[in-house]
């Protein structure tokens, strides 16, 4: 699909509601078409706007006021677009939450956002219970069963309300909580029109969902990767995304993609390196549907895109977003995938590179990047300190670490507090992970700096073998010579510990500051 270069440029009308733009033109082209595949079965584009509409009416049952807050703790099925969506129709603001928060976290969330209204699955509802019990005057409802009101007996007394809310394109539509792992997450506001703008210029105009996709996405919906990924950009192309409730194991992910033929794949690299050792993962013969993958989150090591395009013939793009941002700005493209590298920057968007005292950096030299583009929040909510400190005017600090090169090239160096200066020179733990993870015994690695015996930053190396793969002096001692040989002597692991698992935040991102802390899985 080509867009028009005002698609491209964001030439939205004024008076724009989200909801509206993602459903109305599938409505009038296929209404009839598979929108949503998830335990319950298949829910088609008209069934999905009757939903979204009956939500509608049933907020203003509930008594909830345009621009109100309310909280989405749901677990990926149809009943998330349908609070979603049915609040942006009515010009109420969703705020989608991390499901394995704790009940501390949502005590906190519920206060800080002000929400008068609180949307939790079954299988949540325990860690809910007592903050429920703390504020009587926030309206609880229950998807799946559950101790309150139930949503699919709200739906069923609505009556679908037909006209969306006048909103402007301008105006709050959702928040996402970012992660918090610097502290308590912050609430990132984002417009009306940022969801059709992120799918025009990455999902449908960089990557380029079509109607006939299926697509299936790891990071669930209240991620802002997972909700471009099964969401917005699904439903912009008028495709058909499948939900998967459950916890994203390489034997019932195979399943699912078997099952639906899934076309579109989006996951991180932690998932994609467990899924490709899994005996179950498929091959392109029992998988012909499959044509291509994104990945997110972290890096993607080289051996990773190079096993899945030898198993399938697709490709990996990987690709860099942020809460900030909504999703992706900078990415590889179909055809067009350099292995080692994050990609370019998508259009509609702008990058620079820059020093610690804020000057740009020469072609080749590391620097912090930061971004420009029509989908930045417009801040955090309640949080001055920290909106300034990231929204610098046109640009958002990512505190990422990379090198461009004179085509334009972007490889990720790491986080700028990940960053090790060793003998006074700059190491990206990121090159070292990733030569370790070349080796074929080892599944991945985290790298994070260390003091020797005269108190020197060196790195440290956390690794997680095969199964099968006894963990030795020996292999020690082979994986700190295999480095060497591929890197910068001064860059090698001086020690390496063998763990189970690596500490990760829900969207597979290695935990650094634990591991910095001494959290490693034993």
């Amino acid at each position: 699909m080509k867009l028009s270069e005002a698609q491209l440029v964001g030439d939205l009308p004024d008076i724009f509601n989200a909801a509206q733009d993602l459903l109305a033109h599938n409505i009038e082209n296929h209404p009839d078409k598979v929108a949503i595949i998830d335990e319950r079965g298949s829910c088609t584009y008209a069934e999905l706007m009757v939903r979204v509409q009956q939500m509608a009416d049933a907020f203003h049952r509930l008594g909830v006021r345009r621009d109100q807050r309310v909280l989405l703790s749901l677990l990926d099925t149809r009943d998330f677009p349908t609070v979603f969506l049915g609040a942006i129709w009515a010009g109420i603001v969703p705020v989608p939450l991390n499901t394995l928060l704790t009940t501390d976290d949502y005590q906190w969330i519920l206060s800080n956002s002000g929400a008068v209204a609180v949307f939790v699955t079954s299988d949540l509802a325990e860690k809910w219970e007592p903050v429920a019990a703390s504020e009587p005057h926030v309206q609880f409802v229950s998807s799946e069963g559950g101790p309150w009101t139930d949503l699919e007996a709200l739906l069923a007394e609505a009556t679908p309300q037909e006209e969306p809310a006048d909103t402007h394109r301008d105006d709050v539509a959702f928040w996402l909580y970012t992660s918090g792992s610097t502290g308590r997450p912050k609430g990132a506001m984002h417009l009306q029109g940022s969801m059709r703008l992120s799918a025009n210029l990455y999902g449908i105009g960089t990557v380029g969902f079509r109607r006939d996709d299926v697509v299936l996405s790891i990071a669930k919906q209240f991620f802002a990767y997972g909700l471009g990924n099964a969401l917005s950009f699904p439903f912009a192309a008028g495709a058909t995304v499948v939900h998967f409730r459950g916890r994203a194991t390489p034997a019932e992910i195979s399943d699912v993609m078997l099952r639906h033929q899934v076309s579109i794949l989006g996951g991180v690299p932690t998932f994609f390196a467990g899924w490709l050792a899994h005996p179950d993962c498929p091959d392109r013969t029992a998988l012909p549907a499959l044509r291509l993958a994104l990945s997110a989150g972290e890096a993607l090591p080289p051996h990773l895109a190079s096993a899945f395009k030898d198993r399938f013939g697709a490709d990996v793009l990987d690709g860099l977003g942020s809460t900030e941002m909504l999703h992706i700005f900078v990415s590889q493209r179909p055809g067009e995938v350099r292995l080692g590298c994050t990609g370019r920057v998508i259009d509609g968007y702008q990058v620079r590179l820059v020093d610690d005292e804020g000057r740009d950096v020469a072609p080749g030299d590391m620097g912090n990047l930061q971004v420009s583009g029509p989908t930045t929040a417009i801040g955090y909510w309640r949080n001055r300190e920290k909106s300034v400190q990231t929204f610098r005017g046109a640009w958002t600090v990512t505190g990422d670490n990379y090198v461009i090169d004179k085509d334009g090239w972007l490889t990720y160096a790491g986080r700028a507090d990940d960053m090790l200066k060793v003998g006074g020179i700059y190491v990206s733990p990121i090159e070292v992970e990733e030569a370790l993870a070349s080796h074929p015994d080892v599944l991945e690695a985290a790298v994070v700096g260390d003091v020797d015996a005269d108190d020197l930053i060196k790195p440290r190396a956390y690794v997680v073998l095969h199964n099968g793969v006894e963990a030795t002096e020996d292999m020690r001692d082979a994986l700190q010579a295999y480095v060497k040989e591929r890197l910068a002597p001064y860059k090698y692991p001086r020690w390496i510990d063998f763990v189970a698992d690596l500490p990760k935040t829900a969207t597979g991102k290695i935990q650094r500051f634990r591991l910095r802390c001494g959290q490693a899985a034993a």
